[in-house]
């Protein structure tokens, strides 16, 4: 059949305007709300998002080809080509269906994200074409062999069920076989873990050579049972690739595409930081460190925005957006010690009450200016850190710390910041979370 034939014919070519309209329109927010901006990774990733809407598109238009294969009696009129050759070009205009809708999808984040660069993504996007692939040959299969009112919605209904609902499951690896995660990669200090990627290929290359077998042999009975243990084997190495993955594909980028410098601290930015916003966050960063290191808090060998710091380094959290007023906060928040994994397990951890008091007390001292800590023995009072990003008991501990001396105001950051690395710690006790006068202080309270 001719292309231009084929085209004017296909559903799929009128189902392209309401699938792009859908994915413009009424996925727009979803598909933008949480690109990490330059990084395009991010951007590839949340726009998997529509991947269970096209796909069910696929699946749909998909279905009604094959029932018009079926209406027409091609397959019985002793036909020179092999029914999977018959079937093959007629699904050619689906598959583009499916990736101009996840282009689409791409191009939105894409954009939301302010960057062209690392788009595409080549894991994402084979993932993205083995399930597009998969989806449409499965909804040939239905379309063939039920009426076409009831295999276009049972299609169109199924495959969003299948792909969509298992990102809700506990068992995580089931997500994993049809992308279901990849909508949450990825933060600037991660990237896709490639397990993912092999896992939903296996179950996507699965899925498309049982497919394959049933529209070949015309569903005979050695072909459909030799199909169901492809797809059976397709699942069980799926599911064994992603074994150990947690709710999100993704693992700690590598440490070698940061760009450091030779500076004290030194400190090492993503590239996605580039040109005059890398220039003001290393500015900022080492004025805030030197503000901090006046009033005896310890200056780190370097600031890294590195998943995980290494021996001597602190983590600078900064977003790819940064701006100076930014950069403070980002530093205040490396030097406070990592919750300890007795609290990521979920057990009791009294000693968090104290991160809000002495993240004031730090964002204070950071404070451009006379900070709050006195000199000598008489006590200096600061600036109050902004009271939007504080609670109340947090600011009244912070500002009666700040009225201390030098002295006084370390003793309580030292025993305070020790206590953050212990779930044994009680609020009400002397590590560090008793007010600096010998009572319980309002920031143990909580």
């Amino acid at each position: 059949m001719p292309l231009r034939t084929l085209l004017r014919t296909s559903a799929a070519t009128r189902a392209l305007p309401l699938v792009l309209g859908f994915v413009l329109v009424a996925l727009a927010d979803d598909l933008t709300a949480w690109v990490t901006p330059a990084y395009g990774l991010s951007a590839a990733g949340h726009a998997s998002f529509a991947l269970p809407f096209v796909c069910a598109a696929c699946a749909a238009t998909g279905a009604w080809e094959g029932a018009r294969l079926h209406r027409g009696r091609v397959f019985d009129r002793s036909p020179v080509r092999s029914p999977l050759a018959i079937t093959a070009p007629v699904l050619l205009p689906v598959a583009v269906l499916g990736g101009l809708g996840m282009a689409a999808a791409l191009g939105t984040a894409a954009l939301a994200g302010g960057t062209a660069s690392g788009v595409p993504q080549p894991g994402v996007l084979a993932v993205w074409a083995g399930l597009l692939l998969a989806n449409a040959l499965v909804g040939s299969i239905v379309g063939r062999v039920l009426a076409p009112v009831v295999a276009v919605p049972l299609a169109l209904v199924g495959s969003f069920v299948l792909n969509a609902y298992p990102a809700s499951f506990d068992a995580f690896w089931l997500r994993h076989l049809v992308g279901g995660g990849l909508s949450d990669c990825c933060a600037v200090d991660q990237v896709l873990d490639g397990r993912a990627v092999w896992s939903s290929l296996a179950f996507s290359g699965a899925v498309c050579a049982a497919a394959a077998l049933v529209i070949r042999y015309r569903g005979a009975a050695a072909a459909s049972a030799l199909a169901l243990a492809v797809t059976a084997g397709g699942i069980a190495l799926a599911g064994s690739l992603a074994q150990g993955l947690g709710p999100a594909p993704v693992r700690a980028r590598p440490a070698a595409d940061l760009v450091c410098d030779d500076g004290r601290p030194r400190i090492c930015l993503w590239p996605e930081l580039g040109g005059t916003r890398s220039g003001l966050v290393r500015e900022e960063a080492r004025r805030v460190v030197g503000q901090l290191a006046e009033h005896g808090v310890p200056a780190p060998a370097a600031l890294t925005m590195a998943a995980e710091p290494g021996p001597g380094e602190a983590k600078l959290g900064v977003p790819t957006t940064a701006r100076p007023q930014d950069v403070a906060p980002g530093v205040v928040s490396g030097l406070l010690p990592a919750a300890p994994a007795c609290a990521r397990r979920g057990e009791p951890y009294p000693a968090g009450a104290a991160a809000g008091p002495v993240t004031a007390w730090l964002t204070a001292q950071a404070a451009p200016g006379p900070a709050g800590a006195a000199t000598g023995t008489a006590p200096g009072v600061a600036a109050p850190p902004e009271s939007g990003r504080f609670g109340e008991q947090d600011l009244a501990l912070a500002e009666q710390v700040l009225r201390l001396p030098r002295e006084a105001q370390l003793d309580w950051y030292r025993r305070t910041a020790e206590s953050l690395r212990h779930c044994a710690t009680d609020p009400a006790d002397r590590q560090g979370l008793q007010g600096p006068h010998g009572t319980q202080s309002p920031g143990g309270a909580g």
